[in-house]
């Protein structure tokens, strides 16, 4: 929490406390002024995260880690970092971060058999079919481009014949 939005909350507030509502205030006061001092946690990708906690459990510093980022096999890496995110790496390293939600899809065979348009995985036989559009908790139907990328789906992204939903977990 910054120190205006800190004053925007408490000049709204004016007139609201009476004398039984003070010891409330004077708590919540104290709860936000605790955050004060926390930075927010910036948002990154996961391979960028994998990075970081790799490097810093080689007892990198984020100066040698930011050196070494463009010989990173996976070119993701460098990547993302010189497209205007080198302060953004640099304070996910010192205050933390949380990941991004990698997006999600539903992948659908136009021109199908209702019962079999729905790309599907089962994670117990680790095996891709087709099904009808109905969620079961033994199967997955929403899958990040990795994974379908991995699986040798990759293609349904160019494909005329298949509609691609992007989908909120």
């Amino acid at each position: 929490m910054n120190v205006q939005r800190l004053i925007e909350k408490y000049k709204k507030l004016e007139g609201v406390w009476d004398a039984e509502g003070a010891e409330l205030a004077r708590q919540i006061f104290l709860q936000d002024l605790e955050q004060l001092d926390e930075p927010e946690k910036v948002q990154i990708p996961q391979f960028v995260a994998e990075f970081i906690e790799f490097k810093k459990k080689n007892n990198f510093h984020v100066y040698g880690a930011m050196r070494t980022i463009e010989d990173h096999y996976d070119k993701k890496v460098p990547g993302w970092f010189y497209e205007g995110n080198i302060e953004k790496f640099c304070l996910a390293w010192i205050f933390g971060y949380e990941v991004e939600k990698e997006k999600r899809y539903l992948v659908k065979f136009k021109g199908f058999n209702p019962s079999y348009i729905i790309l599907k995985y089962h994670p117990y036989d680790k095996t891709w079919f087709l099904g009808r559009e109905q969620e079961y908790n033994f199967f997955r139907q929403h899958h990040t481009r990795k994974e379908l990328e991995e699986a040798g789906f990759g293609w349904v992204f160019d494909c005329l014949g298949i509609e691609i939903e992007e989908v909120t977990d």
